[in-house]
């Protein structure tokens, strides 16, 4: 049997978890960490359709997996160019970041794979990482490179911005030491970025297309990835899911068995955490729904 079909598929696999006690407003009664499935290698970059079906990363096998509504695990995409970050467009389009490919994509929803974005500058990008599309269209990501650093044509790891008509390219954040995990507010009026090299996150109030005013902090730590619930509450993964209100006030933490990568809310009513964690995949049941 292939490795491809022989991930296993753990529906209802129970772990203990350790959910602190503040976020009880957050967590459902009795609330548990399940692991859906695992025999990956490093997991990341949820995406989650307008069904509630969520689509991860599995980089070094170079592929993106599918988890249906009704608990079902598929491959979606192989030779992904070690794709991380995933969203989904307002048309179904998943946009992916080729980290090993350098480039960012758009996958439709009959499989044609366009590049959006591979250079800045007249030079390659580093490794695309993760990404955020605005209302408007616009697309966020970052760009940092982890690994072999001898290839590098940019002169450093930024954050940048392709316009909705994806004709120009804007570099937005210049001044991070490893930038990663992005997202933005559903109104379009905040960026979240955080800055992996240096453990710290970010948020920005967003001034126009592509344009965004002076950052402020907003939690002591970095992020692989993040996501937020509907009321605003920051989603971040270093060492346990920890979360953050609005305003940074720490609201607690959901250990993982694994270290968490990504995080994103998924499921047919948006009110399941599904977790990105090295090898497995995982899921906790929660009271508020994802923005």
């Amino acid at each position: 049997m292939s490795r491809m079909f022989a991930i296993a598929i753990l529906v209802m696999f129970t772990t203990v978890p350790q959910v602190s006690a503040d976020t009880s407003e957050l967590v459902a009664d009795d609330g548990k960490v399940e692991k859906l499935a695992d025999g990956f290698i490093f997991t990341e970059g949820p995406a989650v359709d307008a069904d509630g079906n969520v689509f991860f990363t599995d980089i070094p096998n170079s592929r993106i997996h599918r988890w249906s509504t009704d608990g079902k695990l598929s491959t979606f995409r192989e030779n992904t160019g070690r794709a991380n970050g995933l969203f989904f467009d307002r048309d179904g389009n998943l946009l992916c970041c080729e980290g090993g490919a350098r480039q960012l994509t758009s996958v439709s929803p009959d499989g044609k794979v366009t590049v959006l974005a591979n250079d800045y500058d007249g030079k390659k990008l580093n490794s695309p990482n993760d990404l955020w599309i605005d209302p408007h269209g616009g697309i966020y990501f970052s760009d940092p490179r982890y690994g072999d650093m001898s290839d590098l044509e940019q002169d450093g790891f930024h954050v940048y911005y392709l316009s909705p008509d994806r004709k120009k390219l804007t570099r937005v954040v210049d001044d991070m030491v490893k930038p990663n995990g992005v997202l933005g507010t559903k109104d379009g009026k905040l960026l979240y970025v955080a800055d992996a090299g240096d453990g710290k996150t970010y948020v920005y109030k967003i001034l126009g297309s592509g344009q965004l005013g002076e950052r402020k902090l907003i939690a002591p730590v970095g992020s692989d990835g993040m996501t937020l619930d509907e009321h605003g509450n920051l989603y971040l993964t270093r060492g346990a899911v920890r979360i953050y209100s609005p305003s940074g006030e720490s609201l607690g933490t959901i250990e993982v068995p694994e270290g968490p990568a990504n995080v994103v809310f998924g499921g047919k009513d948006r009110k399941t955490l599904f977790i990105t964690a090295r090898k497995g995949f995982y899921a906790i049941p929660m009271k508020v729904r994802g923005q």
